[in-house]
């Protein structure tokens, strides 16, 4: 399930339906170029509804230079969005297999936002209080965005392989979870920097005992996270706009196990990737 009616109104599904498939391309360091969408609806379905949904649509993908250019439609019990994503690379597309023992780990901007923002709004039970719970307005809104309107790091992936990163993938099920599937496919290990987050202040201000643990395991920021050899990251870290940071370092081990890091170096129980809660399919 990867959208409720109480969270996600129908041109902002459209937008995320689209943002997610554009993420998938700019991880491996791809322009996005044709979508086909197939849509299964139940027969009571507005018009006005899938309007708006094709507006979300249309709204994204002139913002990234994708054309639908066709999909099907067929009677359902519950809705459900298909969208096939072509996109082109000139070179050789990054993997998620190909780190190496001593790259850097980094992120391409805030972790956390979206499943702060799908938290606050599950709590309220709608997505028309802007300060539930005490949140501010202005704390409210930007989740609400990162949750709703995620941008996907197309310009940054780009950066990345033009300018030699081999190895990259999304964060679409949280950087905790998604880092340790990027080391197993590499057959190592890694240890995350918890202080070297990039957290949107807005986030912390919502959360400030759960900010972590969204940054780790919320999922769909459709940030990018990369592996480098220390001398490229320097490079590349340079060429990409804030908050882009390095956030841990690949080491020999346990394929796939990443372990968390607090302030002092010492690891936080309750936070490797053996014990994450980022996003299950068939959970």
């Amino acid at each position: 399930v990867h959208f409720t009616r109480i969270t996600t109104p129908w041109r902002d599904l459209g937008w995320k339906s689209m943002a997610s498939n554009i993420s998938d391309v700019a991880s491996m360091g791809g322009l996005p170029l044709y979508a086909l969408v197939t849509l299964g609806l139940p027969p009571e379905t507005e018009i006005e509804d899938l309007k708006e949904l094709y507006r979300g649509m249309l709204e994204i993908d002139n913002e990234y230079g994708v054309s639908i250019i066709g999909g099907d439609m067929v009677r359902s019990p519950v809705v459900f969005i298909t969208v096939g994503l072509t996109g082109a690379h000139p070179g050789q597309p990054m993997l998620r297999s190909t780190a190496a023992a001593g790259d850097i780990l980094a992120v391409t901007g805030f972790l956390g936002g979206s499943g702060g923002g799908l938290k606050m709004m599950l709590e309220a039970g709608n997505d028309s209080s802007p300060l539930e719970g005490g949140i501010s307005s202005g704390a409210a809104g930007y989740m609400k965005e990162c949750h709703r309107r995620p941008k996907p790091a197309v310009v940054q992936g780009r950066t990345l392989a033009e300018s030699g990163v081999i190895t990259a993938m999304d964060i679409s099920d949280g950087l905790a979870d998604d880092a340790g599937k990027l080391l197993r496919s590499s057959g190592l290990a890694a240890r995350l920097y918890a202080e070297k987050l990039p957290v949107h202040p807005a986030l912390k201000e919502a959360f400030s005992q759960e900010w972590l643990d969204l940054a780790l395991h919320g999922g769909e920021d459709y940030q990018l996270l990369f592996a480098a050899s220390p001398s490229l990251m320097e490079r590349v870290l340079a060429l990409l706009p804030q908050p882009a940071a390095a956030v841990g370092e690949v080491v020999a081990g346990e394929p796939g196990r990443v372990t968390i890091l607090d302030g002092d170096g010492q690891e936080m129980a309750g936070h490797s990737a053996k014990s994450a809660s980022g996003w299950d399919h068939f959970g």
